[in-house]
C-alpha cells in the first residue's frame, strides 16, 4: 500500500467535531418570564446567559440602568424587560425581548445565536418588540420606547395637534 493511501485512511477514521446543542433551564427561565410579566411583583426585567451549553436565568431586577449593566462586551445573552408606556391618559406595560451579542464575541458564537434564540423563544414568546443589540450605546431607554411606540399602534396624547 502506498503512503498516500495510508494517510488518507487515517484521516477518514478521525472523528469529526460536532457542535453540541444548547439547552435551557426551562423552569427557571419560565419563572423569571412570568415574574416580569406579573403586576404582582416588582421585577421589571430578567437576563438569561450561557452557563456552558445551557441558557440559565442570570439575574432579575428593577431599573433600566441595572438591566443595561448585565450585558458585557465579551458575552452573549438575552433580556426580557417590561417598560411602562403611555401618556397622561393611559399607562400600560409593554414587553421587549433583547438579544445581546457583545462586540468581542467571536464569529462562531455570533452565528450560533440564531439557533439559540429560537430555543429560548419557546419559553419567552409574548413581547411587542424584539431587538438585537451589539453595543452598549444601543442600550438606550428612549430608543427602546421609540420601538415600542412604533409597534403599539395608536398614540393618544393631549389631543392637541400642531399643524
Amino acid at each position: 500500500m502506498s503512503e498516500a493511501v495510508e494517510v488518507e485512511q487515517i484521516i477518514e477514521t478521525k472523528p469529526r467535531k460536532m457542535a453540541l446543542p444548547t439547552s435551557l433551564d426551562k423552569d427557571a427561565i419560565r419563572e423569571a418570564y412570568e415574574d416580569v410579566r406579573s403586576n404582582l411583583t416588582d421585577n421589571e426585567w430578567a437576563v438569561f446567559k450561557f452557563d456552558g451549553l445551557k441558557i440559565v436565568c442570570s439575574e432579575k431586577g428593577i431599573g433600566f440602568d441595572e438591566f443595561c449593566a448585565q450585558f458585557h462586551d465579551n458575552e452573549r445573552a438575552f433580556g426580557y424587560i417590561r417598560i411602562q408606556m403611555g401618556d397622561e391618559m393611559s399607562k400600560r406595560s409593554k414587553f421587549m425581548f433583547v438579544t445581546w451579542i457583545g462586540p468581542e464575541v467571536g464569529v462562531m458564537q455570533r452565528a450560533k445565536m440564531s439557533t439559540d434564540k429560537s430555543i429560548i423563544k419557546d419559553v419567552i414568546n409574548n413581547f411587542a418588540v424584539e431587538l438585537q443589540v451589539e453595543s452598549s450605546n444601543d442600550l438606550d431607554l428612549m430608543m427602546f420606547k421609540e420601538h415600542l411606540n412604533k409597534a403599539g399602534g395608536a398614540n393618544y396624547g393631549t389631543g392637541v395637534r400642531e399643524l
